[in-house]
């Protein structure tokens, strides 16, 4: 493989899979995967583009892809699947653990858009090339997730989802 390396990025990578599936075995593996499929498509990558972004790409598009083969929609959300995520020990334990578990219940792609742009300080352009959508929808989700993230964090319901009036 000729061009820049990969290795610097995998440590954002891992971080941003462990948010995505909050589990630090699974996360590996999404990470694994994310970097045999760079290593099988690198003739795809643009030399000058950003590879980070590219990767983060590859990462989405494998995380979303493995959501539809266990069958499940990704909007949806995963309470389930977070359920026994441990805390990592801080002084503010129990605040992690309660921000975990919020971010955990955030749709897969507020969260996606919430992580890129806090946790991996991504411009807005780059999570919109990221997971190949427009910057405004990137803002929407990004504001969606924001406030449902706020409110699961001060113990507030759920809102209702959205009904089909006829």
């Amino acid at each position: 493989m000729d061009g820049p390396s990969v290795a610097p990025h995998i440590p954002r990578l891992r971080r941003y899979a462990r948010a995505l599936v909050g589990d630090r075995y699974r996360a590996d593996d999404l990470v694994q995967d994310t970097l045999e499929r760079a290593l099988n498509k690198f003739h795809l990558w643009r030399p000058g583009s950003d590879l980070r972004a590219w990767l983060f790409t590859i990462m989405h598009n494998v995380f979303i892809n493995q959501l539809r083969s266990r069958g499940i929609e990704a909007t949806s959300e995963f309470e389930e699947q977070f359920a026994g995520v441990a805390a990592p020990p801080a002084p503010d334990r129990l605040e992690l653990r309660d921000l975990e578990s919020a971010l955990s219940r955030l749709p897969p792609d507020q969260r996606a858009v919430l992580l890129l742009v806090a946790l991996e300080d991504m411009s807005y352009a780059e999570v919109a090339d990221t997971l190949g959508v427009p910057i405004g929808t990137v803002m929407s989700r990004l504001a969606r997730g924001r406030e449902r993230l706020r409110a699961l964090m001060a113990g507030e319901p759920s809102p209702a989802g959205l009904r089909v009036v006829k």
